[in-house]
């Protein structure tokens, strides 16, 4: 069950703690890491999301994937988590956290989706053109999607710029479908 209100109030305090700490980057890399885990790994969210696994058994395998791969810092707040019965909240509360150390550090996200893939020239111009634009230090995310036929789809937070062939073939079909002359030929 999705709870964006404890996920946030969690990592707000985890971005506090890990901030006043001096860990800010080494705790946003486990989240990365715990995210990612999340993502791949669907058996690990639904050992954290069962009723029947007790929460020492839970603890035990989350020491198992987690000891050598993150801070101590993590570590503990994880275990915080299984104490206090919010562990199935832990993809959410990763997911939380580097949204607002994203906000904190002036990040913004954003993703380019092309029919082809795109080389690492046109993509750092196009990194540049987008910070050039904005305050903030822009993190690119690549997709490849066939069916766009040419073109790309960009997409920030909050803003989609849509010019992509399959676009442009939609709105000429929408016109057609419009056309009160076509509809008299028959």
């Amino acid at each position: 069950m999705r709870n964006p209100r404890l996920a946030s109030r969690y990592a707000k305090s985890l971005i506090d703690l890990s901030s006043e700490k001096g860990q800010l980057e080494a705790v946003q890399a486990d989240m990365l890491f715990l995210q990612q885990l999340s993502k791949t790994n669907p058996d690990v969210v639904n050992v954290l999301k069962s009723p029947i696994i007790k929460p020492e058994k839970k603890q035990q395998i989350l020491a198992a994937i987690l000891d050598s791969r993150v801070s101590a810092l993590t570590s503990a707040f994880v275990k915080l988590l299984v104490a206090k019965g919010r562990e199935g909240n832990l993809p959410e509360i990763a997911v939380e956290y580097l949204r607002q150390y994203n906000v904190l550090k002036g990040i913004s996200k954003v993703k380019i989706t092309t029919a082809v893939p795109v080389d690492a020239k046109v993509l750092d111009v196009i990194k540049q053109k987008a910070e050039a634009g904005s305050d903030k230090k822009i993190e690119l995310e690549t997709a490849v999607n066939a069916d766009l036929i040419g073109g790309f789809v960009l997409e920030t937070e909050d803003k989609l710029f849509d010019a992509s062939v399959l676009r442009d073939l939609n709105d000429i079909k929408k016109q057609f479908a419009g056309n009160i002359y076509v509809p008299e030929l028959k």
